[in-house]
């Protein structure tokens, strides 16, 4: 049971600041123990061309952001509730990758909605007060900033998606946080494999926290020292798995010749010899815990079908 006291923020802010709208707001959420900020920003500011329903050239234009940072009057905004002392979750409802760099270092959670729909809110509610524990995994990058991504005319992927960024995300691509915590170990694959033949990989994953839940395991493939232009790491599996507090499982995947191969020039497809370097985890590596192995592909070039 909970006591919910609703304020609305966006008094204040249309108020532009007003220190007597703020004090207004500030003697209700004294009474308050925790807050729960809902900002972002909605469709009708982002879309394919034409889409959108602004036209705003401090922003957004013909349904392109020219920024991804969180609008800077909720930011201030945020800042002032952070001066309360109190608890602050920052609830962000947007269609994209959005820059949080100060409220990230600053708030105590923030939750990622997307545009959730008639039930979001109720689905808000459970996560909050724990009646559910989550498990989604980011589908993009979050970046800190405008100034880490080249400009949006510029269509090369270079230092774009987690796949080529060679910088510090401020959410990697696979990021999801829980109310448990999962571990690693146990890694078993071949040291040595030929071109054009599937690789077994499994390891153990453990719930080591004190109530069940799911676990994203995330698999990716890495090319150290590869002739081609290759990614970072590419993810070439994953499986969602539902654990119990204390309960380990083993998890398989099969990787094949598509899994293990680097397009070319030409958009072809092929595996050749040299080192690979297999990453099992609850996210990319360096990101979240993971277990490694190098396995070297020998053999003549194999052109996959």
């Amino acid at each position: 049971q909970a006591d919910v006291i609703y304020a609305k923020g966006v008094d204040w802010l249309e108020a532009d600041g007003d220190d007597g709208a703020w004090r207004q707001l500030a003697g209700k959420l004294k009474q308050a123990d925790a807050i729960v900020f809902v900002g972002g920003i909605s469709p009708a500011l982002e879309g394919e061309e034409g889409d959108t329903a602004l036209w705003d050239p401090s922003g957004f234009f013909r349904g392109d952001r020219t920024t991804i940072a969180l609008p800077a009057a909720q930011t201030a905004f945020l800042k002032r509730l952070q001066e309360l002392g109190k608890p602050l979750v920052l609830v962000v409802m947007s269609g994209g990758a959005m820059a949080m760099e100060w409220e990230a270092a600053h708030v105590d959670a923030i939750i990622q909605s997307w545009y959730g729909g008639q039930a979001c809110g109720e689905a808000l509610a459970d996560v909050l007060f724990g009646e559910y524990n989550p498990a989604g995994r980011l589908p993009v990058t979050f970046y800190r900033r405008d100034g880490d991504l080249p400009l949006f005319s510029d269509y090369s992927m270079a230092n774009r998606t987690y796949r080529y960024f060679r910088g510090q995300p401020l959410f990697p691509f696979g990021h999801g946080l829980s109310y448990t915590r999962f571990d690693y170990g146990g890694l078993s694959v071949v040291p040595e494999a030929a071109t054009g033949q599937a690789i077994a990989v499994s390891a153990w994953v453990r719930n080591c926290g004190w109530r069940e839940g799911d676990e994203v395991v995330q698999l990716y493939v890495s090319h150290p020292g590869a002739a081609a232009p290759a990614p970072l790491r590419s993810l070439q599996g994953f499986r969602r798995l539902h654990l119990r507090a204390g309960e380990s499982r083993r998890v398989e995947f099969q990787l094949v010749p598509g899994n293990l191969g680097l397009v070319d020039a030409a958009g072809g497809l092929s595996q050749g010899a040299g080192t690979i370097v297999i990453h099992v985890g609850g996210g990319q590596p360096g990101h979240a815990p993971t277990v490694s192995a190098r396995v070297r592909i020998t053999g003549d070039r194999y052109i996959v079908p």
